[in-house]
């Protein structure tokens, strides 16, 4: 990667996204149609069944077309070594975004099932046009609500797939970052997830989750056991971020 492309104060792509906040914070997608683009690149630069090339077709399009917000390849690899070494067989995601970490996540754990929470009824659409694409779609379910709309979400996770898969047994996060620290609590208060769950962040330093780091902070050897991971924000090597990968003890 040049420069350019590391930079992301040099990237259009990355100050559009800047510019847009507002809007992004309320639709979930950027505004200048990169998330549609985003497909049509998959689609012409990748096989139908091809896991991988559809991985490499999106890092490839986030690097030298449009800035993503995706974990991303560095970080990515924090989120392959914590499923490596968790091996689960029922993950839930919060934030799918365009769908590229819960296809990072079906990867690397092949015998795991997983539901992804999204907002956005678009992007629920282009993340399984996505997975479709990658012949994932059977094992990748993205629904869309939210773990706050007054319990509907997590009924349908109880009654859809708690019932019958038994509770989760990693959660990637990756969401609206005020939401980090609720929505784990709803998910334990709600039964949702295994007395061993490893629950990996990602932006925790930036944009930033601080409730949510306090909170791993202050359960460090009593509820949580929790490695953090220095890191960058995706896409770029400039802005520094920290992945925290914690695990319940039961």
């Amino acid at each position: 990667m040049n420069s350019y492309q590391k930079n992301p104060f040099l990237r259009w792509s990355f100050l559009r996204l800047l510019i847009g906040m507002p809007k992004f914070l309320k639709t979930w997608q950027v505004g200048d149609r990169r998330e549609e683009k985003l497909v049509q690149h998959v689609l012409k630069n990748s096989s139908k069944g091809d896991a991988l090339g559809v991985l490499q077709a999106i890092d490839e399009f986030a690097w030298t077309q449009s800035y993503l917000i995706n974990v991303g390849d560095e970080k990515g690899k924090i989120l392959d070594d914590a499923i490596k070494a968790k091996e689960p067989k029922n993950i839930l995601e919060l934030g799918t975004y365009c769908g590229y970490s819960a296809l990072r996540m079906a990867i690397v754990a092949p015998e795991a099932q997983i539901v992804s929470i999204e907002i956005s009824d678009a992007n629920a659409k282009i993340a399984r046009t996505i997975h479709e694409q990658a012949g994932m779609d059977g094992r990748i379910e993205v629904l869309v609500g939210a773990i706050g709309d007054d319990g509907q979400t997590i009924s349908s996770i109880k009654d859809q797939y708690v019932s019958e898969r038994g509770a989760f047994d990693f959660v990637f996060i990756d969401h609206d970052k005020k939401y980090y620290l609720p929505d784990l609590q709803a998910l334990l208060n709600n039964d949702l997830l295994d007395q061993s769950v490893v629950v990996v962040a990602d932006n925790v330093k930036f944009p930033g989750a601080p409730e949510y780091l306090a909170y791993m902070d202050d359960s460090e050897g009593k509820a949580w056991s929790t490695e953090k991971h220095e890191t960058h924000v995706e896409y770029q090597n400039v802005i520094k971020d920290l992945v925290l990968v914690s695990q319940r003890i039961s």
